[in-house]
């Protein structure tokens, strides 16, 4: 199996790196900017091609199929869409120009990628493509609207994905982690509580999902999975949800006040 990973210097991407590479026979590519870190996960996992790169770069998508092609022909059997951030702010301070820069990363930067790789994975067919989300895709939260918008639209374009190449025997699988402790998102608010703790998944538990919406075949996978309940509510029972929201953004507005 040759792989690509994008994300992969660290948090998800990374565990996702150690996981497929314990599947026999597996190449990988790493995909991120942190080129040190990079080469020290390829050394770690026996071996890697690594491609040191800004994904929002206009000659991204070019520099990571000249690397796959150079070094492991026209095959893909899976792309890992998974790079991604989040610079949380209302958006009646962080405005246009904060989802703008959010979606430029976590939604057009996996989209041209993906679409620089496509012919190769159709080629390499049967084969497949796992976008990593959020349940954030699902509910939003106050100050992470930018973020959300990125993932909803990421979500919903990966269905539309699987319906287009499922003929082509490419299948597109989403997975939706929901607090999950990184380098990037601590969760340390979370993970300091006994009462939240449950709600704080590890890298490792993602990268297990990425397995199974991928070479698994499944369409969805939430991490943790009791999270679909939220998803639903949200469809089944809006006002409920908003109201539930909306303690966590009130609080969020004190704990901004007490700063002031």
């Amino acid at each position: 199996m040759i792989a690509v990973i994008t994300g992969a210097s660290s948090g998800i991407g990374e565990a996702t790196a150690r996981r497929l590479a314990a599947e026999p026979g597996a190449r990988l590519v790493l995909v991120a900017r942190r080129e040190e870190r990079l080469r020290a996960l390829a050394e770690e996992i026996g071996g890697a091609t690594i491609v040191a790169v800004d994904l929002t770069d206009d000659d991204a998508p070019a520099r990571v199929r000249e690397a796959l092609e150079r070094e492991h022909g026209a095959r893909l059997d899976l792309l890992v869409n998974n790079a991604g951030a989040s610079w949380n702010a209302p958006f009646g301070e962080g405005g246009f120009a904060n989802v703008q820069r959010t979606m430029a990363l976590n939604f057009d930067a996996q989209l041209r990628l993906t679409e620089a790789l496509l012919p190769l994975l159709r080629a390499s067919a049967p084969s497949s493509i796992v976008n990593v989300a959020s349940t954030a895709g699902r509910v939003g939260r106050a100050a992470g609207g930018a973020y959300s918008a990125s993932k909803f639209a990421f979500a919903g374009w990966t269905d539309s994905l699987h319906l287009e190449e499922k003929p082509h025997g490419v299948h597109v699988g989403l997975v939706l982690p929901g607090f999950v402790a990184t380098e990037g998102f601590p969760q340390t608010m979370l993970v300091e509580r006994g009462l939240t703790r449950w709600a704080v998944s590890r890298p490792e538990r993602v990268a297990e999902a990425i397995v199974d919406a991928g070479p698994g075949g499944r369409a969805e996978r939430y991490v943790p999975r009791a999270y679909w309940l939220a998803a639903l509510l949200r469809i089944a029972a809006p006002g409920l949800v908003r109201r539930a929201m909306q303690r966590g953004a009130n609080r969020l507005i004190m704990r901004g006040r007490d700063r002031l």
